[in-house]
């Protein structure tokens, strides 16, 4: 596992999962540990989102784009749940290359 999460981290689901979309919402059963997990719609844009691998700057700018927030705080509440799929084997994380600071 990798060390701190940051803008420049580049994050993926990982394939130990299935999952759908509920509405705007989307349920995610992770098949190491039988859990289910639920996201609200900012959520599942996320997961949506790191089908791909992407940076976490890049999320974070679709996310900017699409919806009234300021970047600091998207940054940190992505940071924040990204961390917390990491945590529960949703994601996996490795360290990109480093960002210019915005």
């Amino acid at each position: 596992m990798s060390g701190s999460l940051s803008v420049s981290s580049i994050v993926g689901a990982t394939r130990e999962h299935v999952s759908c979309s509920l509405g705007d919402e989307a349920a995610i059963l992770n098949l190491k540990n039988s859990v289910y997990y639920g996201l609200n719609p900012v959520g599942a844009r996320v997961w949506n989102l790191v089908q791909q691998e992407r940076t976490v700057a890049e999320i974070r700018k679709v996310l900017v784009d699409e919806y009234d927030v300021e970047a600091r705080r998207c940054e940190q509440d992505l940071l924040d749940l990204l961390e917390k799929l990491r945590e529960q084997g949703l994601i996996e994380v490795r360290e990109g290359q480093q960002q210019p600071a915005e």
